[in-house]
């Protein structure tokens, strides 16, 4: 259930855009917004996958029985990975705890990092989003069809459609600026999503997280990477010796070089090519052209 309350508008500040200053926020400032996923209680029945798809009136392709055995697809999983139509995908895998064999589940998506790889990674302005609230979301008007948010992403998550434009989610960013739960939320039969502020969903957590511990799960704990600033995406993980069973990276982050070459080797490139302008400019000016006769450079008369 959700801890904000209906009927009101969750604003829709612009936090960061893609290869642009940021804009002044200091305005009015909008709390961030979280979903928890608590794993614990998951039943794997992937309402959510069918209600996203649902809201997003997308329609992935089914695949046959033939593509199924090509593609090594075993279990409950409808496809092996996200795809442009599918922007959440339940994942599964089998595998051994200290209390035996589980089921790995994880509701895999876009996490909606604080700090959005795939926003710094991005060269064209504006194209990537980052709201007040958190949400990550894609401007394709804005789009070079680069594929550098896929680069940058550490959770290897936007999928491009045959226009070469990446998709994700999108956090239902229309239902959430009109006071509403994203549809995944909404239609969860078990309550293992849970929407709100990021701080009240993090409190939520710890709290289901000691639960586990006193009830056998030693191991269990709240997933939120700091390597990204914390997710818009949080997972109670019952096994938290096994992140990599939950097909989760254990400390994401962003690649130091992202930052590197939109930062100090952009601006010693920039410096670089006006200097080579510079040089060509005062060549003429002082010297003039340079004549090639003969195999070898001789400096014209004007010069």
């Amino acid at each position: 259930m959700s801890t904000l309350t209906t009927g009101g508008t969750v604003g829709l500040g612009i936090k960061r855009l893609s290869a642009s200053k940021e804009p002044d926020t200091s305005v009015k400032t909008y709390p961030e917004l979280a979903i928890l996923v608590d794993v614990s209680s998951c039943i794997g029945c992937k309402a959510c996958e069918a209600a996203c798809q649902q809201w997003h009136d997308t329609t992935p392709p089914i695949l046959s029985p033939e593509e199924v055995i090509k593609r090594k697809i075993a279990g409950y999983q409808t496809h092996p990975d996200l795809l442009p139509e599918t922007f959440m995908l339940m994942k599964f895998k089998e595998g051994e705890t200290s209390r035996g064999f589980t089921w790995f589940i994880t509701k895999y998506q876009c996490m909606h990092c604080r700090e959005p790889g795939c926003l710094i990674a991005c060269p064209s302005p504006g194209a990537v989003i980052q709201y007040q609230n958190g949400v990550v979301d894609f401007d394709h008007s804005k789009c070079i069809g680069c594929k550098m948010c896929l680069v940058g992403c550490p959770f290897d998550i936007p999928r491009y459609d045959k226009n070469n434009k990446p998709w994700k989610c999108n956090f239902c960013i229309d239902r959430v600026s009109a006071g509403l739960e994203p549809a995944c939320v909404k239609t969860c039969p078990t309550n293992c999503l849970s929407f709100g502020f990021k701080e009240d969903m993090i409190e939520r957590g710890k709290k289901i997280v000691e639960r586990l511990k006193e009830r056998g799960y030693p191991n269990a704990t709240l997933y939120d990477p700091p390597g990204v600033g914390g997710t818009g995406y949080i997972y109670v993980l019952p096994h938290g010796d096994h992140v990599k069973d939950y097909q989760l990276p254990e400390n994401p982050r962003v690649d130091a070089s992202i930052g590197l070459w939109k930062g100090p080797l952009k601006t010693i490139g920039s410096i670089a090519f006006w200097g080579t302008l510079l040089g060509v400019f005062l060549q003429l000016i002082l010297w003039g052209p340079i004549k090639v006769l003969g195999g070898k450079e001789e400096k014209s008369e004007e010069g």
